[in-house]
């Protein structure tokens, strides 16, 4: 309980500006809201208060200060063919050059869904290969103190006042793996970047200030496939802050300050890492990635590496590749990729539930009032009880032509859902 209370502290006090849910995963980078008379149902027609259509393709989740929401967003700009010169009759069929990818940060009010300012920040040509469940703009926005932080993978980082006025840029160099898909984390004055692409792994320090690295702090491991796109969570275990940074074949935590190891857990041939990390109960919450996941609950407060004495349980029946896990009063509830629901024992591992949902899942669950909402790549929505026995309260269903890879975020009493074509307002 102690260390408990002092991470909600930690977590408190690194968004002292109020904000709805100002990261990915909300304030406390665990898909808890704390609200009420959130809707069971919803449809295309049915408890939609409005719905933005959105150009591009973005797979970031939204964030919300005050009545503002904020997005980033990637746009491809088709390059014109080259023509031959005039009079040029002998010239050769016209080729077209590869377009270009534009990496834009857009505010929308969170009333009307009306835009307020959509900025390009960087732009890149339209050559990295992208997978089919990935994007240009994955990674999800942080806001802190009336700054946001938005990160584009090795395409560009940057933050941005609340009107949208650059403050600095930077680039991380790395070559990722079917695009990027990590967010950043601040801790304290530091904003921390996991950066593990096909070619390097490490994690980066920045000043979130000035942009300025800090420090680089390699991976200590040497993996077939190190592409990984974790989200750092961070804590602060027995007086030390941490920064919890899952990838390829290993979780480790980093001192902020100085990006130094404090503790590391094996996971031999895991890889393309991509739920965060949860913490509850004195444990931290960790998914290993492909081939086979499992599901590791380790005690933070060890030194070195600790794969032998402080990882307290394992779980490995349909445990996610994407979506991350969610803790609730000694429970664990998550859902694989292919659509199987699970909750189980957060001190034993033991499994309390199991029940398949059906269809796919990218987007990791929000919990709310007594009531966990799965959502699937397809716009469906499962709401169950949350507890010990499974019970479904309600199902939705949006246009199922359009893909639902981002999670929630929630502002006021209502839930804001994006999906490949727009942006959702959801409330009773």
């Amino acid at each position: 309980m102690p260390r408990l209370f002092a991470t909600a502290c930690l977590l408190l006090m690194s968004f002292p500006v109020m904000a709805d849910w100002p990261a990915f995963r909300g304030a406390t980078s665990d898909g808890h809201a704390g609200v009420s008379g959130l809707p069971l149902t919803w449809s295309e027609t049915e408890n939609v208060t409005w719905k933005q259509v959105i150009p591009g393709l973005a797979w970031s989740s939204p964030v919300v200060v005050g009545d503002c929401i904020y997005l980033t967003n990637a746009v491809v700009v088709l390059s014109e063919p080259a023509k031959p010169a005039e009079g040029d009759d002998k010239a050769p069929a016209e080729e077209k050059t590869p377009g270009e990818v534009v990496l834009r940060a857009m505010c929308l009010d969170a009333k009307t869904g009306e835009t307020k300012w959509d900025h390009e920040l960087f732009r890149h040509p339209d050559t990295v290969e992208m997978h089919k469940k990935n994007s240009h703009a994955s990674p999800t926005p942080i806001i802190e103190n009336g700054y946001m932080y938005v990160h584009f993978g090795s395409n560009g980082t940057a933050c941005l006042t609340l009107d949208g006025n650059v403050v600095w840029k930077n680039k991380l160099e790395y070559s990722p793996q079917h695009g990027t898909g990590g967010s950043p984390a601040i801790a304290g004055d530091v904003l921390v970047i996991c950066c593990d692409g096909s070619d390097v792994q490490y994690v980066a320090g920045l000043d979130k200030s000035t942009g300025k690295l800090l420090w680089k702090t390699d991976r200590a491991t040497t993996p077939s496939k190190g592409f990984s796109f974790a989200t750092p969570l961070v804590l602060t275990i027995e007086g030390q802050m941490q920064a919890i940074c899952p990838g390829s074949d290993a979780v480790f935590a980093y001192d902020p300050a100085n990006g130094k190891e404090i503790w590391r857990v094996n996971y031999p041939d895991g890889y393309s890492v991509t739920p965060c990390p949860v913490y509850g109960g004195g444990l931290v919450y960790v998914c290993t990635g492909f081939n086979k996941p499992r599901l590791l609950a380790i005690d933070p407060t060890g030194r070195g590496d600790v794969t032998e004495t402080h990882l307290k349980w394992e779980f490995d029946k349909a445990v996610p590749h994407s979506p991350s896990v969610l803790y609730l009063d000694g429970r664990v509830y998550f859902v694989s990729d292919k659509g199987i629901a699970s909750c189980v024992d957060a001190k034993t591992g033991e499994q309390l539930w199991q029940e398949r949902l059906g269809g796919n899942f990218s987007a990791s669950p929000l919990y709310a009032d007594g009531r966990i909402y799965f959502q699937d790549e397809n716009g469906k929505t499962t709401v169950v009880a949350a507890g010990p026995e499974f019970k479904v309260l309600g199902t939705s269903e949006l246009n199922p032509e359009a893909r639902t890879f981002a999670s929630y975020a929630i502002t006021d009493h209502a839930i804001l859902l994006r999906s490949e074509q727009a942006l959702y307002r959801i409330e009773e």
